[in-house]
C-alpha cells in the first residue's frame, strides 16, 4: 500500500525533525570553529606574555634572595651626557631611554646599551671629485653631529656613527660634483648649508642630528695651479 503525503504534511511532518537535526549539527560545528578561532589568538598572544612574566618573577625572586649582593648587578648609573636604552627579553622597554643618574635592571632579563649624547666631530677624508667643468679637485670637510634620539640610534641602525660618516663622504661628492671649480672656491657657505640639510634628512631616522658642516680645504692639481698663476 502506497502512502501519499501532501506538501503541507511533508513540510510540517516528516521534514521538520530532519531539518532541525541538520540545523543543530550546523550550529554545533559553527560553535566549535568559533571556539577554535577564538582560542588560537589568545594562546599566541598570552604565550610570550606568560613566559616573560614568569622569567621576570623568577629573576626578582633571585634578586630578593641574594640581597644585598644582588644590588651590584641591579643598580646602574649613567653620566649626565649619557642615556641607557633597555631591552627586556628582546623587547624595547617602555618609558624611553634612562638617565642621567641611577636606574635599575633585572639581571638575566634586561640588556642595556649606553649612548653618548655629546657632540662629536668627524673629518671627512679628502675626496677626489670631478667638477662640472671637468676639473679634478681634492676636497675635505668637517662634520659636527650628535645623537638626538638614543632609542632610534640603537633600534634603527647598526652603527649610527659609521653610517653618518659614510653618508657625509658620499654627500660631499654628490654636492660638489654638480658645481664648477669657481663655485666651489667661492660658495663654501652655501655648500655647507646644502650638505647639512641633506645630511639631516638622511640621518633623522637614525636619531642623529648634524649640527654643522664646514668645507675645510680645496686642493687643485699643480698643473692647474700653475696655469691659474700664469693667468694672474
Amino acid at each position: 500500500m502506497t502512502l501519499l503525503l501532501s506538501d503541507k504534511e511533508c513540510s510540517e511532518g516528516s521534514l521538520t525533525p530532519l531539518t532541525q537535526a541538520l540545523e543543530s549539527e550546523d550550529l554545533k560545528m559553527g560553535s566549535q570553529k568559533n571556539n577554535n578561532n577564538s582560542q588560537d589568538p589568545i594562546a599566541c598572544e598570552e604565550g610570550p606574555g606568560v613566559c616573560s612574566m614568569a622569567l621576570t618573577i623568577f629573576s626578582l625572586f633571585l634578586i630578593t634572595v641574594t640581597l644585598p649582593m644582588s644590588l651590584f648587578f641591579v643598580v646602574k648609573v649613567v653620566q649626565e651626557y649619557e642615556r641607557a636604552v633597555i631591552f627586556r627579553l628582546g623587547r624595547l622597554l617602555t618609558g624611553g631611554a634612562r638617565g642621567p643618574g641611577v636606574f635599575f635592571v633585572i639581571p638575566c632579563v634586561d640588556v642595556y646599551e649606553k649612548i653618548d649624547m655629546r657632540s662629536q666631530t668627524f673629518e671627512i677624508p679628502p675626496q677626489e671629485i670631478l667638477t662640472k667643468d671637468s676639473v679634478t679637485v681634492f676636497v675635505n670637510a668637517i662634520m659636527y653631529y650628535k645623537v638626538a634620539n638614543a632609542i632610534h640610534a640603537v633600534a634603527n641602525v647598526d652603527d649610527y656613527g659609521g653610517s653618518a660618516r659614510l653618508l657625509a663622504a658620499t654627500t660631499l661628492r654628490n654636492v660638489l660634483g654638480t658645481l664648477t671649480l669657481g663655485d666651489i672656491l667661492c660658495q663654501r657657505e652655501s655648500i655647507a648649508k646644502e650638505m647639512k640639510e641633506t645630511l639631516d634628512e638622511g640621518t633623522e631616522p637614525w636619531g642623529v642630528m648634524v649640527e654643522r658642516v664646514e668645507v675645510k680645504d680645496v686642493r687643485v692639481p699643480e698643473q692647474l695651479q700653475r696655469a691659474m698663476a700664469a693667468e694672474a
